[in-house]
């Protein structure tokens, strides 16, 4: 039995894209799993926030050692996750549009 899968440039390039929009949805998971205080030994949670920070936290730490948080009185923001959306959305678009064609 054959199976013949047609892959063109097209398909490669929505693969893609969507592929940069899941992870664009993990960064914005991250973000709000900063601000919800953590609920103590629960190991599914803890599972779930393990894998999201696992997964955002190498991309974000190249931004994290270039822009420092802002301070913002007792606490700080920290803007790596919106400069990490904003270039991954621009520069995926833009290999997006070159692959596609």
């Amino acid at each position: 039995m054959t199976f013949l899968l047609a892959v063109t440039r097209q398909d490669v390039a929505d693969y893609l894209y969507t592929l940069i929009i899941v992870y664009v949805v993990l960064i914005f998971i991250r973000i709000v799993l900063s601000w919800i205080p953590r609920v103590p030994y629960n190991r599914f949670l803890a599972a779930g926030i393990g894998f999201v920070t696992d997964v955002t936290d190498p991309y974000l730490n190249m931004f994290r050692k270039i822009l420092p948080p802002v301070k913002l009185g007792p606490g700080a923001l920290d803007l790596s996750p919106m400069v990490g959306t904003f270039v991954l959305l621009i520069f995926g678009g833009i290999i997006v549009n070159i692959i596609g064609g």
